[in-house]
């Protein structure tokens, strides 16, 4: 009857438009520890990587992209390998902010693109749709706490720190156009003791502490099997509608990405 399909109706909008709010993860360790390559091998154990960015139901934002626009001297001194990118003022931690809140509240953001050739911003921007579990990851993603309180789940990944030098020689000279000696001055200047006086510290905070990065999957695979409870729908809803205390807008799923949905 007409009665009963406009209940049925009613039923199904409201079954549609489910308040879910993303839970976000934080991915934190030194330079070249296998932060990314921990996201990434989460997002392919998931399937997520591939569905379209459209409907993706985990997204992945780096620290890195983040960087502050330097000024004219500050650039030239970049050039030189005598800049600091290790510091936590290096990075914009009030966009941080506005785009990790434009996230919670079921916003779609714009992120910046870094040029590590040039250090210095691109005109374009990467466009991240809505979804339910956003991992961010960065050297210094625990060190300012208005930043760390916004993440219900901590990892930070461990790896020797010869491993991770010897990363950060390759992707440097292969990836960003450095030569060895500029890599290894900047290593040695900037990069180690930031490490033990900004990133590390911050290890105390993590839920979680992956050692060997991506190598191990048993962390990996345990914290996938939490992200996927997550997206079946068990613990995607934050008590009473907050992070930490703060009341938070919910944010609306659209029946168009039901269908991406791992199984």
């Amino acid at each position: 009857m007409a009665g009963d399909n406009e209940t049925h109706l009613d039923e199904q909008v409201e079954d549609d438009n489910v308040s879910r709010e993303p839970f976000l993860i934080g991915v934190s360790g030194g330079t070249a520890s296998g932060k990314s390559s921990v996201c990434g091998k989460i997002m392919e154990l998931l399937g997520q990587n591939k569905i379209d960015h459209h409907h993706r139901q985990v997204v992945i934002l780096s620290q890195e992209s983040f960087y502050k626009e330097l000024t004219a001297e500050q650039q030239a001194k970049a050039l030189k390998g005598q800049f600091n990118f290790d510091h936590p003022d290096a990075f914009d931690n009030e966009l941080v902010l506005k785009t990790l809140w434009q996230i919670i509240k079921g916003k779609t953001v714009h992120i910046p693109v870094y040029d590590f050739v040039t250090h210095s911003r691109k005109e374009e921007f990467v466009t991240v749709y809505p979804a339910d579990v956003v991992l961010f990851e960065g050297i210094l993603m625990f060190y300012t706490q208005e930043i760390r309180d916004l993440f219900q789940m901590k990892l930070f990944v461990d790896t020797d720190a010869d491993t991770r030098v010897s990363r950060r020689v390759l992707r440097d000279i292969g990836e960003r156009a450095r030569d060895l000696e500029q890599v290894l001055t900047q290593y040695i200047t900037f990069v180690k003791p930031a490490f033990e006086e900004f990133c590390l510290p911050t290890k105390k905070y993590a839920d979680v502490i992956i050692p060997r990065g991506a190598d191990n999957l048993v962390a990996i695979n345990l914290i996938v099997q939490h992200i996927q409870d997550i997206l079946n729908g068990g613990l995607t809803k934050r008590h009473n509608g907050s992070v930490n205390g703060q009341s938070t807008p919910v944010r609306q799923r659209h029946t168009s990405e039901s269908s991406s949905r791992p199984h």
